[in-house]
């Protein structure tokens, strides 16, 4: 009797521990934005950010930092220059990704070609891309998301020209939102490059 007693209550402590450390260890969901699942391919995605072809050259976005193609999330005038330059240097601009991807859209290639000419018409100037996602996924994966995201931004600065010793990467994954909303909104406006030149 003495041995199944102990013998149960070594199988609930083992229950218990591994309860706790499953949910110690549980990663947060990864909501898609539309609800379906994410998608391996790149998906257009132009509205979410701001940027798309025709705001670029329609709305000035570029070349006229008091005007975007702006979002619905705030109206006051510091959002709006959140939503155009993020965390960036003067004269850079971000790139925005969809949800869960890394892959340069094709509506960012013209900021990229923006952000490229500013650092080739200032000669040995380093810049420092930081890689951003918005909070769904663990820390982990977001890290190493935002890395992917810098490391494809550093690539096509590259292949723009730019040499590849002005560029350093940094990831700060979900570590620093730039809009705290839990909208899709808030969470397209996060998910983004930033360039500092240093």
């Amino acid at each position: 009797m003495k041995k199944t007693l102990c013998g149960t209550a070594v199988l609930i402590t083992l229950i218990g521990s591994l309860a706790l450390f499953a949910g110690g260890c549980s990663k947060k969901a990864v909501i898609p934005p539309d609800g379906g699942s994410s998608a391996s391919g790149m998906d257009s995605g132009a509205g979410s950010s701001g940027y798309d072809e025709n705001n670029l050259a329609s709305e000035g976005t570029l070349d006229d930092p008091g005007r975007t193609g702006g979002g619905s999330m705030a109206d006051s005038a510091s959002d709006e220059y959140k939503r155009l330059h993020g965390r960036c240097s003067d004269n850079l601009f971000p790139i925005y990704f969809d949800f869960d991807q890394y892959g340069i859209r094709a509506d960012m290639t013209e900021v990229l070609v923006k952000n490229a000419e500013h650092m080739q018409s200032v000669p040995g100037g380093a810049i420092v891309i930081e890689g951003n996602t918005d909070d769904r996924g663990t820390n982990e994966y977001n890290l190493a998301l935002g890395e992917r995201r810098a490391m494809a931004a550093k690539q096509y600065l590259i292949d723009l020209g730019v040499d590849s010793s002005r560029i350093q990467t940094i990831s700060y994954g979900e570590e620093r939102p730039l809009f705290p909303g839990m909208d899709e909104e808030s969470y397209s406006q996060n998910r983004r490059d930033d360039f500092i030149m240093q």
